[in-house]
């Protein structure tokens, strides 16, 4: 009994990383017609990616790193959130009580093939209605709607609120449940018998079990929909029901393993505490990224930190019995899981508290507001300390609103920093990125600072950061008008517009390196990738390219 408690709440671990970080960033470039954009480049000099790859095959070059394929990656990120979400709800209290009756209906007094099929039936009536509600998602929201969810203030700020809901509902403070009218025609046509009987059984059970399921299953629709994926909140449900029906399966073949499982009691209360503070730490990441978009600058990092130290903190505390909701039972003692994960908790709230002075924090560094953001950070000053510092040409278009990382020299503006390199006769890197990309903040903080890697961004190349998801709006002179009358009026839709139209891509961190002589290629454009010698053998390249 103990094993199995111990690995289930190791799942709620899990469950809460894979939520957080798992999907790859995509921009509102659907719906934008890619027209030129007058004031910042000549389209007729700006070659595309098939002159790039014949350019690097002149020049003999090793065949450029391909662009990743982010879309399987997202997809089978937020299956993996899906299932570890089910193995969380599966501990609820209004699930876990439920297997064994609901298994010894299957198996009384029918033969084991039969109490199988049964089961596995029902099993897929449970998918079967959880990936209609992804479905229902992508219908009404549409996939163009979907895409802008991660970039879009009042949703994030909406999804903030209700992340925090959902968290003081898995405190106690209310129960979030259905019209009981619905359960009841529901459990009414459960007595049918044969498929029909089995179908409503599942859909009673998704309804009975709402008050507990509901706020996982809202959370991670909410990260499969701002993933822009169109398919992702269909494979997160797929992923979450697919968890709860196997054990339906596997106990009706195998009914004697259901003694071994452990009893219902209080420690199904504690599920769903630890799920709240779980909730609560990541809905402040939606909160972050509404206060980066709109440069508000009130939600700075250490204040992020800080915050989660307290949450984690208490966690922790919790977890020892020193904190008490109003529907926990008394607890006499500390069971050795329990501890265990108490001791994972605390030790994880120890290792931020240095990031309050600027520690990378590299584990979580993705998650985090910009290390630019931080007021008082020792580390960026001590990482610098010895090298040799970007050359600083004066103030940069829009640098009362953007910040380098590592105090590097970065333009914000494409066709400024496409004269600077033109007079330093340096090649360009223009970085594609976002407020809200966590692999954007990830690459900045665990590949950019590599010794090597950080002399040719500042000594080599001319960088430029180009925010796909500001929302401040530009200069009048500056707006773009499309055919259809859609005025890009906005920093991010200018830049989401140039990425999609110009490289064919939506998709954050997106690296080009550029020759600012004739705007080609020099190698292929590449994503997020964490192997710093992967992305040290880039520049590498693109260096080659432009001097030979």
């Amino acid at each position: 009994m103990i094993y199995i408690k111990k690995i289930c709440f190791g799942f709620l671990l899990f469950c809460a990383i894979s939520l957080s970080g798992n999907a790859q960033e995509h921009t509102d470039t659907d719906d934008l017609n890619f027209t030129e954009i007058r004031q910042e480049t000549d389209s007729s000099s700006f070659k595309t990616a098939p002159n790039t790859i014949k350019a690097a095959e002149r020049t003999d070059i090793n065949k450029p790193v391909s662009v990743p394929k982010q879309e399987n990656k997202t997809l089978l990120g937020i299956f993996i959130a899906g299932f570890l979400g089910g193995m969380a709800a599966l501990l609820m209290p209004c699930i876990f009580p439920m297997l064994p009756l609901t298994v010894s209906f299957f198996t009384k007094g029918s033969e084991k093939g039969r109490a199988f099929r049964r089961a596995a039936l029902y099993g897929i009536f449970i998918i079967l209605i959880y990936v209609v509600l992804g479905l229902l998602v992508t219908v009404i929201f549409g996939a163009d709607a979907l895409n802008s969810l991660s970039t879009n203030g009042i949703f994030n700020f909406f999804f903030f609120l209700l992340l925090v809901i959902f968290a003081a509902s898995f405190f106690g403070a209310f129960e979030i449940t259905l019209p009981s009218n619905w359960v009841n025609k529901m459990d009414a046509n459960s007595d049918k018998g044969g498929m029909a009987g089995l179908f409503f059984m599942a859909g009673t059970l998704a309804l009975v079990s709402f008050s507990c399921t509901g706020p996982i299953i809202g959370t991670l629709l909410v990260q499969a929909a701002t993933t822009g994926a169109l398919l992702g909140p269909a494979i997160g449900m797929f992923g979450f029901s697919l968890a709860l029906a196997i054990p339906f399966a596997l106990f009706a073949l195998f009914p004697s393993a259901m003694n071994k499982l452990p009893k219902s009691g209080g420690w199904l209360n504690s599920v769903k505490v630890v799920l709240g503070f779980l909730e609560l730490a990541f809905a402040l990441k939606f909160l972050s990224n509404v206060d980066l978009a709109y440069h508000w600058e009130w939600f700075d990092r250490e204040i992020f930190l800080g915050l989660w130290i307290v949450i984690f903190g208490m966690m922790g505390i919790y977890l020892l019995g020193k904190l008490r909701f109003s529907h926990d039972s008394p607890l006499a003692f500390i069971s050795v899981p329990r501890l265990f994960l108490s001791i994972v908790v605390l030790a994880f709230t120890v290792y931020l508290i240095p990031g309050m002075w600027g520690a990378p924090l590299r584990s979580v560094s993705a998650f985090l507001p910009p290390q630019e953001t931080q007021d008082f950070d020792l580390y960026t000053s001590g990482l610098l300390a010895g090298k040799q510092p970007a050359t600083n040409d004066g103030p940069h278009k829009y640098a009362d609103k953007f910040h380098a990382p590592l105090k590097l020299n970065a333009y914000f503006d494409y066709k400024e920093g496409l004269a600077a390199a033109k007079k330093l006769n340096k090649p360009l890197l223009i970085d594609f990125t976002g407020h809200a990309c966590v692999n954007c903040r990830k690459m900045e903080a665990n590949v950019w600072p590599d010794k090597d890697i950080y002399n040719m961004l500042s000594n080599d190349y001319v960088l430029i950061q180009l925010y796909v998801d500001d929302k401040s709006e530009v200069d009048p002179a500056d707006i773009v008008v499309t055919p259809e009358g859609r005025k890009l009026n906005t920093i991010g839709k200018k830049w989401s517009d140039l990425q999609a139209r110009k490289f064919k891509s939506n998709s954050q961190p997106f690296y080009v390196l550029l020759d600012p002589r004739s705007e080609e290629i020099l190698i292929q454009p590449q994503g997020a990738d964490y192997e710093i010698v992967h992305y040290k053998k880039f520049l590498e390249n693109g260096l080659k390219a432009y001097n030979r």
